[in-house]
């Protein structure tokens, strides 16, 4: 399967501190039908630090049975723990997973060459093609284009989520990389950068709240529509801006329980939003036409 486009980085919906599957279930269905590209389930945004290992499979298991094959499903299966990573991307692998993504490893704080090793110890204990998520604001490392480049030329090292918020990384990446590595953002607000110098989507937080928004503008920022493509950045850009003006995922678990598609129940230590987030979402919201 293609992995392009806007890929909603899932929330995991819960009700009474218990995964409430119906409603991930009927959020899978919605988000294709609006039109989104692919999913991940499982990642940051989907409360992955604070899911026990049971219901970290569970969730990867019950988007892939919704999916069925209509999107690719891109499994979150980042540790820091490299044997508790293999363990997320062999269970991934068994039960349909398209891909896994694979964050960096955050707080031990390893070298390059330790996380070549990493990175290449996930590639070998299974088959599953894996996207490198470099976010060096929260793992506290940053993964080199150099050191992308070398990992890049093993088979099933496929791509990265780059939320370094560089776009100069997106160049620099194909010159290690090659240009037929999936480049894909981490950061909404920069998504037309990132495609301009040869990105091809986004893993989105946004696209949780407004997926047939963020679809269209990825088809026309794709599809070299740059001009339609700016028209729809300028009706999201209230609602990136909005939705991280605190932990993004609760901005959007508030922006899809306006929309009814779910709860605004979080784990600690994340609160819900505060009632001048809940302000300005609502307005963000209004901008991009999804509430009156």
């Amino acid at each position: 399967m293609q992995i392009r486009g806007s890929i909603p980085a899932l929330v995991t919906p819960l009700k009474d501190g218990a995964l409430d599957l119906d409603a991930l279930h009927a959020l899978v269905d919605w988000q294709i039908a609006e039109g989104s590209h692919g999913l991940v389930p499982v990642g940051t945004t989907g409360e992955s630090p604070t899911l026990s290992h049971d219901e970290h499979k569970l969730v990867i298991e019950e988007v892939v049975k919704a999916t069925a094959g209509r999107v690719p499903v891109i499994a979150g299966a980042g540790s820091n723990n490299t044997l508790e990573a293999m363990g997320f991307m062999r269970h991934a692998e068994a039960v349909g997973a398209d891909a896994a993504l694979v964050v960096t490893p955050y707080y031990n704080k390893p070298t390059q060459e330790g996380l070549i090793a990493h990175f290449k110890a996930l590639h070998d204990c299974c088959d599953l093609p894996i996207i490198i998520y470099n976010i060096p604001g929260r793992s506290v490392v940053d993964m080199t284009p150099d050191t992308m480049g070398r990992l890049a030329e093993l088979p099933r090292i496929i791509g990265v989520k780059d939320a370094t918020g560089k776009l100069e990384r997106v160049s620099l990446q194909r010159m290690t990389c090659g240009r037929d590595f999936i480049q894909l953002s981490g950061e909404d607000a920069t998504a037309p950068g990132f495609n301009a110098q040869g990105g091809v989507g986004c893993i989105s937080v946004t696209a949780n709240v407004a997926p047939r928004l963020c679809a269209q503008f990825q088809e026309a920022s794709l599809s070299g529509d740059h001009a339609r493509a700016l028209e729809i950045h300028d009706q999201l850009m209230p609602l990136h801006v909005a939705i991280f003006a605190e932990p993004g995922l609760v901005g959007a678990k508030y922006g899809l329980s306006r929309l009814g598609h779910c709860r605004e129940d979080v784990r600690l230590p994340l609160l819900g939003l505060t009632d001048a987030t809940k302000i300005m979402m609502d307005a963000a919201m209004r901008h991009a036409g999804l509430i009156n």
